[in-house]
């Protein structure tokens, strides 16, 4: 889906270059935004467009917690210079989902409960993504080696294996990962589940971590 979306936010500081207008393609929309040339991606994203599910931790590229996809491929956002990514498709953690249809990756961290605080979650679950989207029969140590530039301070890695290779069997196979809830089972399908359950509804699209709704400030 294509969308033009005008920012009339200006954000960057007094001092340096003037801030410049540019278009930014992000999560099948395109929006304009007027940014200063030596701003980050992920501080756009961040302040001037309220995708608060992209974190930002060590701001040197070393924890991953701001990890995004330019044209399908992980990224840093806190090294890439926004003028850099004109051009260039971006995908969020709040882009992920197809609606209420969750990647199956993000389905998998509910269930296999590979979260604590939750800080780490979305860059997390954006290289998982990558991974199974690319590769579903991977492996542990596949798994563990996408991950080796992730910083998971609550200690969660266990847990976080056992999610993407379960994501990667239903994406392989087709098995339903879905739980039964108080509106009845969950439906999937080969890009995720379907969010019938009134509790998952609320676990999944309430945490910004997980899949980037609600937008929030501050976060």
């Amino acid at each position: 889906m294509n969308q033009t979306i005008t920012s009339s936010i200006s954000i960057g500081s007094s001092c340096g270059p003037a801030a410049e207008s540019l278009e930014l393609s992000i999560n099948g929309r395109r929006t304009t935004v007027r940014a200063d040339p030596a701003m980050t991606l992920a501080e756009v994203l961040r302040d001037g467009l309220s995708l608060t599910g992209t974190k930002i931790g060590c701001e040197r590229g070393a924890c991953s917690a701001c990890t995004v996809w330019l044209d399908g491929e992980v990224a840093a956002s806190c090294m890439t210079l926004v003028f850099d990514a004109r051009g260039r498709s971006i995908t969020t953690i709040e882009g992920l989902a197809r609606g209420e249809l969750l990647h199956p990756v993000q389905h998998a961290f509910v269930e296999h409960d590979a979260m604590q605080c939750g800080f780490c979650t979305p860059g997390m679950v954006m290289t998982c993504a990558a991974l199974v989207d690319r590769h579903p029969q991977c492996t542990e140590e596949e798994v563990r080696a996408a991950i080796s530039g992730h910083l998971c301070r609550c200690g969660t890695y266990t847990n976080i294996f056992k999610a993407v290779l379960a994501a990667g069997q239903q994406q392989h196979g087709g098995t339903d990962g879905g739980c039964r809830g108080e509106e009845g089972p969950t439906r999937h399908s080969s890009h995720g589940i379907l969010l019938s359950d009134a509790k998952l509804r609320w676990y999944c699209g309430t945490w910004d971590w997980l899949s980037g709704w609600p937008p929030s400030d501050g976060d």
